[in-house]
């Protein structure tokens, strides 16, 4: 055991941070084995690797402890891992309540992340061990994705900073830049308590952008004014030391020309309702707190509603929508390799009910143990339960209205009453209603309620009628 405590440690890092950097000078030094992604949902370690320590994936999935424990147990000298916000969330609470367990914090100028995320995605190219072999590209700058990318680092690295502060713990912090300081990394042997130091920073990956950060955009113009709208002071720099941020506003919709603001829920009537929002003057959106709080003072009076869905009539349409037809691919084989999901290839029709109505089983099945934090993913929004998608948008300010799909006319009446405005025409039947009807019988509706029991409480929902 090292001299200090630790028996193992762990690297929290991002995605295109520079943690294969530093996870081979860590394993350059004796006694230190770093074993990369093991509890990545799609492998173990490496790409391809399914089992480790005679751990298979699907024995990790079901407990992923075992596999921890045998890690630290069967290494010679001190093991450790790395660890993306994506990874298994039930190790993360783990690793950050073991005190023996080392806390390396590794972070990157979010912006640089980014664009060497995108250029990574479009070649092919994720490491580099010989120059010659670089693929060059240019990229597209998105704004709203470089938004995601920096709301999903900065959220992370908030949780870890709680739970530290609230164990009493510390953790070695580095930047990107940091990795090419071998007294630095030197400095991190020595918190780690092993013996050996390395004489020079390993050589073996290359730096796979070394141009400036314009010349690897197409459309550089895009960069200053998706900048502006975000506090990027010091977000080179550990997070840790940044000031806490309030809850990030959800992708709000408002009204061109009436007091109307409506928090959308991922795989609920979201297109029913801008269609019928746009009807008063268009619509306007892209806020981020500064702009909706704006817009708030401007509009007097407002009202701010959301719109719940019986959650079996959801979890089919995220089913179909984002399962059946590719969209979500990880998630998807996470469903066919683990669960045992057989699903047509993307965008295909299921052969029979009978064949939809069993995947769809299985698919509740895993919202289930998702909802109750049992696997491996962290919960997708679009079959979150409701119940925490509406508390999430009351960390900004709690909408005024929740309204039921069944008594969606109603509702949206109610609103219009409200302002003093015409009732618009509500929205007309969803078809997604006759694509549950055609497979629906009482498993599914058991599986429906023992995945989101919250929801039939706290909204009232009772059996799907169509």
């Amino acid at each position: 055991m090292a001299a200090v405590g630790f028996n193992s440690f762990v690297i929290l890092a991002g995605m295109r941070t520079g943690s294969n950097f530093l996870e081979a000078n860590l394993n350059a030094l004796p006694g230190v084995t770093s074993y990369g992604e093991v509890f990545n949902p799609h492998f173990i370690g490496k790409k391809d690797t399914t089992e480790l320590f005679g751990v298979t994936l699907a024995e990790r999935e079901a407990n992923p402890m075992p596999l921890l424990r045998r890690l630290r147990s069967e290494t010679r000298g001190i093991a450790g891992f790395r660890f993306f916000h994506d990874h298994d969330p039930r190790v993360l609470d783990l690793v950050l309540d073991d005190v023996t367990c080392a806390k390396i914090i590794l972070t990157r100028n979010p912006v640089e992340s980014y664009v060497s995320l995108l250029a990574a995605r479009s070649t092919g190219q994720w490491k580099l061990t010989d120059a010659r072999r670089l693929k060059s590209t240019t990229v597209r700058f998105d704004p709203d994705g470089f938004a995601e990318h920096l709301a999903t680092a900065q959220d992370f690295h908030l949780r870890v900073l709680r739970r530290l502060q609230t164990t009493g713990q510390t953790a070695f912090i580095l930047d990107y830049e940091d990795l090419a300081s071998v007294e630095v990394l030197n400095g991190l042997a020595a918190f780690l308590g092993v013996e050996g130091r390395l004489k020079a920073v390993d050589d073996t990956l290359k730096k796979q952008n070394p141009e400036p950060l314009e010349s690897r955009l197409e459309n550089p113009e895009a960069l200053a004014p998706a900048l502006a709208r975000a506090d990027l002071f010091a977000m080179s720099r550990s997070p840790v030391f940044e000031p806490r941020r309030p809850a990030a506003v959800p992708t709000a919709v408002a009204a061109g020309e009436a007091p109307l603001l409506f928090f959308p829920v991922r795989s609920g009537p979201d297109a029913a309702l801008r269609n019928w929002l746009s009807g008063f003057g268009g619509l306007r959106e892209g806020f981020d707190q500064k702009t909706l709080r704006q817009w708030k003072r401007a509009h007097a009076g407002h009202r701010t509603f959301t719109v719940v869905r019986h959650p079996l009539l959801r979890a089919h349409v995220a089913f179909r929508e984002r399962i059946a037809s590719g969209q979500l691919a990880d998630h998807r084989r996470i469903l066919i390799r683990a669960y045992k999901a057989r699903l047509p290839e993307p965008g295909q029709p299921f052969p029979d009910a009978a064949a939809e109505r069993e995947a769809f089983r299985i698919f509740l099945h895993y919202c289930r143990l998702a909802t109750s934090g049992q696997t491996g993913q962290r919960v997708d929004p679009n079959w979150a339960s409701q119940t925490a998608i509406v508390q999430g948008f009351s960390a900004f300010h709690p909408p005024d209205l929740v309204i039921r799909e069944d008594r969606l006319a109603e509702g949206l009446a109610f609103l219009c009453n409200e302002i003093g405005l015409a009732t618009a025409p509500p929205p007309g039947p969803d078809p997604a209603a006759e694509a549950l009807a055609a497979i629906h019988d009482d498993s599914l509706e058991e599986a429906a309620e023992a995945a989101y029991g919250r929801d039939y409480v706290g909204f009232g929902f009772g059996r799907w009628r169509r």
